[in-house]
């Protein structure tokens, strides 16, 4: 019995840029942004730097009134974001950096204190600026502060649970369940 030809085909993938007819910068896995790791980590990052920059440009000043909430939120956005950054950033350049990474422990743990860290820092500025801020709010006009601290440990709960969600899931994907 005869057998046809058999055709292989080798594909790389779909990595890298699409010009107008050709493949450009087939280095980068853009394919990952769009993979739910790759959404999650995208929203970790955006959250990450908004709680940041609240808490640079509104509480920096009342640093000495809210106290080590602050210093303790901070260090939490600072490295939460860097890190999640450094992330990102390997799964975007490497295929295999992703599924190495992603399927280590060093994933699930990182989440896992992530959210911690975010959720105590949180509870800790939301009293220090309930106790501290909202009394001055009160007695002062246009007084912004209070808002922009209240929105930061607000988003930084929220953003807390992304990345306890994101331990789950990269725990899950470390036991190969995917």
């Amino acid at each position: 019995m005869r057998k046809g030809p058999t055709i292989v085909t080798v594909s790389s993938g779909q990595s890298g840029i699409s010009c107008c007819c050709c493949r450009c910068c087939t280095c980068l896995q853009l394919h990952v942004l769009k993979s739910e790791p790759g959404v999650i980590k995208l929203a970790e990052i955006i959250l990450g730097f908004f709680c940041q920059s609240l808490a640079l440009n509104f509480g920096a000043n009342y640093a000495a009134t809210i106290g080590t909430s602050f210093q303790s939120f901070l260090t939490t956005a600072s490295w939460c974001l860097l890190t999640s950054f450094l992330l990102l950033l390997c799964y975007v350049f490497s295929q295999k950096s992703f599924s190495l990474l992603r399927s280590s422990l060093f994933e699930t743990l990182f989440n896992g204190v992530a959210s911690f860290s975010y959720i105590t820092s949180c509870s800790y500025l939301g009293w220090a600026v309930n106790m501290f801020l909202q009394p001055m709010y009160v007695v002062t006009p246009y007084f912004q502060v209070y808002p922009a601290m209240s929105a930061a440990y607000m988003v930084g709960t929220f953003l807390g649970l992304v990345y306890g969600y994101d331990a789950y899931k990269a725990y899950k994907y470390f036991q190969g369940f995917r």
